[in-house]
């Protein structure tokens, strides 16, 4: 059973991610269609051919490496000058002109109107953006889904259990021994199932509100107002003053320099909560997927950092940083650990959305990264021909001649090349050092 749900979520994220590339492809092929763009080709995956079928002008097809897609238009970039001698001119002016030579294929001279250099910068930038757009609007329907429709797991204001003891932080201990003091809750006479209605006399609705307020009052006798079968209880909690890890805005564990857990004390009362799923605003989505956004642009400004650190751990057998990158093979195997996870079905089927969701944001941010041969190379073309175009037009200049981007084919091929060695890097740690998930 339990290989079937890990196969499960390996499926659930193949299924994902061959939706997302699927769209963000539509999100390319829409516009280009509508603008008048000839394309010959929409395909999800590279390698061999699995199957395809010509609908129209365009051939709609699955290739067998689920990693990527592309649509094929006519004339990417101008035709070429005229013929060069590329044997006397290096490999640079070789791959140029090969990159030329295969884009000149692409230019049907029955559809010699219908390329897409001739579109206007806008619509160029359009269709380069659609793409990367669809990955965002998947995004936004992923958490809006998750957080207005199943909701946020937390904590209610009804007691779930009380600690009958104090413990230390840290302390792996099961059962109370007779020396250790009594916890202020079970003192104060709470009792599972009670709900809260206010605390030190401030109404709370949630869990966290009244936690705040025990933390912010050790050793302070406060008003602990409950209801209990109907009535309301006004009962008299001391917290104790406890060691606990501070933690950020984001519920991580905070360390020194030194990598040792900051500690600071705060009132304890030893109550626990029943947890539910809260449903959030509509925006709640948006607001998600845009605060996603930013941790993924902050991870890629020190991608080369980054992917460094997962080269150490590789070679040192080090533990793997939780929020660094990841490939599809890490992407997977998290999904399967999650599918097996002992936890409730719609736990596990909230964390799978929400990868998925921030699977989507990751495609977002990294193909407008602004070098060919992604998506925002292509825009950062268009708007440089469009600057060029302006610049022209203000100083009453004849129009320029449309930016020749094959003239940046090997950094291109530079930018490629790294990013399939990052890809092998990053499969290879995935397989054989994976990031751990928290227990």
């Amino acid at each position: 059973m339990e290989i079937l749900l890990y196969l499960g979520g390996l499926l659930f994220v193949l299924v994902g991610l061959g939706i997302s590339i699927a769209l963000h492809e539509l999100g390319h092929l829409v516009p280009a269609k509508l603008f008048g763009v000839h394309v010959g080709q929409y395909m999800i995956g590279f390698g061999p051919k699995l199957f395809s079928r010509k609908i129209g002008e365009t051939e709609y097809g699955v290739k067998a490496l689920p990693v990527g897609g592309f649509i094929s238009m006519s004339g990417m970039y101008p035709p070429s000058p005229g013929e060069e001698d590329t044997a006397s001119r290096g490999a640079f002016r070789a791959l140029i002109q090969d990159a030329r030579a295969a884009n000149d294929e692409t230019i049907d001279p029955a559809r010699a109107g219908r390329v897409f250099y001739l579109l206007p910068v806008w619509k160029r930038v359009i269709v380069m953006f659609g793409g990367p757009f669809m990955n965002l609007v998947l995004a936004v329907v992923i958490f809006t889904v998750l957080l207005s429709g199943i909701g946020v797991q937390q904590g209610t204001t009804t007691i779930a259990s009380v600690s009958q003891c104090v413990l230390s932080a840290g302390s792996t201990q099961k059962t109370c021994a007779p020396s250790d003091p009594v916890a202020p809750a079970a003192q104060a006479g709470v009792r599972p199932g009670d709900r809260i209605v206010s605390v030190d006399g401030h109404s709370v609705s949630t869990f966290a509100q009244a936690s705040a307020i025990i933390q912010a009052s050790p050793g302070k006798t406060i008003p602990f107002v409950v209801e209990r079968g109907g009535s309301r209880v006004t009962l008299q909690l001391t917290p104790v003053a406890a060691q606990r890890q501070a933690v950020d805005q984001n519920g991580s564990p905070v360390v020194n320099d030194k990598g040792l857990p900051v500690m600071h004390q705060v009132g304890y009362a030893g109550v626990g909560a029943q947890l539910a799923y809260v449903q959030q605003p509509i925006t709640a989505g948006v607001d998600q997927a845009f605060a996603n956004a930013g941790s993924v642009v902050s991870l890629i400004s020190n991608l080369p950092v980054r992917v460094w650190d997962v080269g150490v751990s590789l070679v040192t057998g080090t533990p793997r940083d939780p929020n660094g990158p990841l490939s599809v093979v890490g992407v997977g195997r998290i999904a399967g650990e999650v599918a097996t996870a002992d936890a409730p079905l719609l736990n596990r089927f909230a964390v799978l959305l929400s990868l998925m969701g921030s699977l989507n944001i990751a495609l977002f941010v990294f193909n407008l990264v602004p070098l060919l041969p992604l998506d925002g190379g292509h825009i950062a073309v268009a708007l440089w021909e469009g600057i060029k175009r302006v610049w022209a037009k203000a100083f009453r200049r004849p129009p320029p001649k449309p930016v020749d981007a094959t003239r940046l084919v090997p950094l291109t091929i530079v930018v490629a090349g790294l990013l399939i060695a990052m890809g092998a890097l990053l499969m290879i740690a995935d397989l054989f050092n994976p990031v751990k998930l928290p227990t």
